[in-house]
């Protein structure tokens, strides 16, 4: 039997409407629209923190069905002021997000987000389920200590070994029983060199880790000065304040405010970064929640099995 051929990206477009919007005495953000301004209301909600977008984001959504708004998250992107960490926190950015929906005239939203984007996007709809119509989530990261520790202090290491010693050189042995809080040290310190040789080497190790077989432009774009400057700030800022959380177990504990909101989680077996039991604790609290397991991609949407899924939901939910 021939296999169904993947889903891909819709073809590359342009916005019909960009802007900037005030939401904070400190803080601009960008945002953006594309596709049909009659359509569906769609909004992507990024990762890092400190991303940013990419025009590649609104490839994912049908143009001829879907209003698609991208935004970049304070400090990061064409957002102002860059690689700030002054008033940025979670909830400045579930604000932001209510913001924006009502300087657009937005009633409802599809929320569709990724990694730290999935994280956020979860804030936001247990704190205003009323405004998501349906929830797209991918590389599930519910901002538990354990995934932190997993990922920046033991666990990914054991696979990724000699990235791992690139990750360790900006840190003296002295410093490395807490590695978040030797990078917080330099990332937020005075000296613009040291606070760049962290930045880079954060950044870089998310970079190497992220595909299941190595991406060397997406490592390269990581480790460029102003992209991991901002990513590399800003995720250590929120990480080392537990997103301000009020809890481990926040986002999984909330969960009974959006059971009813029609949702599809994807997750990459072998995704490094956000591991699967993240998702599986997700789904096991969010049973109505259909969970997408690709078996052979790792933790980026822009592996084939995982594009393939985050488009088959996005075209299942224009209807």
């Amino acid at each position: 039997m021939a296999s169904t051929p993947l889903r891909t990206f819709y073809p590359p477009i342009e916005p019909y409407n960009t802007g900037r919007l005030r939401v904070s005495p400190i803080h601009e953000i960008y945002f953006e629209e594309s596709g049909n301004p009659k359509g569906k209301p769609v909004v992507f909600v990024h990762g890092g923190p400190g991303s940013g977008t990419d025009p590649k984001q609104r490839r994912f959504f049908d143009p001829a069905a879907y209003r698609i708004v991208l935004f970049d998250q304070r400090g990061c992107g064409k957002s102002t002021p860059f690689a700030s960490v002054e008033e940025n926190t979670t909830w400045h950015l579930v604000e932001d997000m209510e913001t924006l929906r009502r300087h657009l005239g937005i009633e409802q939203w599809l929320v569709f987000g990724g990694s730290w984007g999935s994280t956020l996007s979860l804030a936001y709809a247990q704190k205003h389920p009323e405004r998501v119509s349906e929830l797209v989530l991918r590389g599930i990261f519910l901002l538990r200590q354990q995934e932190i520790r997993w990922f920046y202090q033991h666990g990914a290491h054991t696979i990724f070994p000699d990235a791992w010693e690139d990750y360790l050189a900006p840190i003296p042995p002295e410093e490395r029983g807490d590695l978040v809080q030797a990078y917080h040290k330099r990332l937020m310190g005075d000296d613009p060199k040291v606070r760049q040789e962290a930045a880079r080497a954060w950044s870089i190790w998310e970079g190497r880790t992220s595909y299941l077989a190595p991406n060397a432009n997406y490592i390269a774009h990581l480790g460029e000065d102003e992209f991991s400057l901002a990513f590399a700030r800003i995720e250590c800022h929120y990480f080392i304040n537990r997103a301000w959380l009020s809890s481990d177990t926040q986002l999984l504990d909330d969960v009974p405010r959006i059971r009813h909101i029609p949702a599809v989680i994807v997750q990459g077996r072998y995704d490094m970064c956000c591991p699967m039991d993240s998702a599986w604790a997700l789904h096991k609290a969010w049973p109505e929640a259909e969970l997408k397991i690709i078996p052979d991609a790792g933790h980026a949407a822009y592996e084939l099995g995982t594009t393939d899924a985050l488009i088959e939901a996005t075209d299942r939910f224009r209807k």
